[in-house]
């Protein structure tokens, strides 16, 4: 059983904070085509996290529901853009990546939706998925130097929406998944057992979300002032 910030929980997390300082640190200081190799590698770790998923259910044997076979949670999504955006470089998939990775897969790294604890494959599958989106939503600006445009923080808002509307509805459709934890709250303990009930705690949601993304343009916004 998974226990929240017990001792399996905080070494995760602390050897998910070592890889991202040791990345960013070795493409600081190595050569263009050391960086291209580091940045294509992180990008792999990236893309792979979903077949990862399937693959590691397969040995073991876990029957997958249907929200488990297609990856549309955000954090399924956000993985395929942080690939998506090393390998590019562009603007666009970078502020996806940036923001989205991490005001929304940095807490699902704080607060998992897991029951299974190390060394079972869904413990694995999850913290790398939610590991390396992380890993490369700080790797894109502070080692790549991305910056985001100006309206950056309102495009992805905007884009969240969108992701908000079709997960609801597929949500309806299908009935038995629970994209974006938009249907009910996570079945483990998680920060939205503070919130109120289904559907007050999406607006509540949607506030902090607003919120993050304002936090997390505020040191560029703060920079640009100077």
């Amino acid at each position: 059983m998974f226990s929240l910030f017990g001792p399996v929980h905080i070494t995760t997390l602390c050897i998910i904070a070592t890889t991202s300082f040791t990345t960013i640190h070795l493409y600081r200081t190595t050569c263009d085509k050391t960086q291209k190799t580091i940045r294509q590698l992180l990008a792999i770790c990236c893309l792979i996290s979903y077949p990862l998923h399937l693959t590691l259910a397969l040995i073991a044997e876990n029957a997958l529901s249907l929200e488990n076979k297609v990856p549309f949670h955000l954090c399924d999504l956000a993985a395929i853009i942080c690939g998506a955006a090393l390998l590019t470089q562009r603007s666009r998939l970078c502020e996806l990546a940036y923001f989205w990775g991490l005001a929304g897969t940095l807490q699902g790294l704080l607060t998992p939706n897991l029951t299974s604890t190390f060394p079972s494959p869904a413990f694995f599958s999850f913290f790398w998925n939610h590991g390396f989106v992380v890993v490369a939503a700080l790797f894109i600006p502070l080692a790549i130097k991305w910056r985001p445009e100006k309206h950056a923080l309102w495009r992805v808002f905007a884009i969240t929406q969108i992701y908000v509307v079709l997960a609801m509805s597929l949500n309806f459709l299908l009935k038995t998944t629970n994209y974006g934890f938009l249907h009910h709250k996570p079945e483990q303990a998680s920060l939205l057992d503070l919130f109120p009930a289904w559907p007050w705690y999406i607006l509540l949601l949607e506030f902090i979300c607003l919120l993050l993304f304002l936090l997390l343009n505020l040191p560029f916004s703060l920079k640009s002032q100077k």
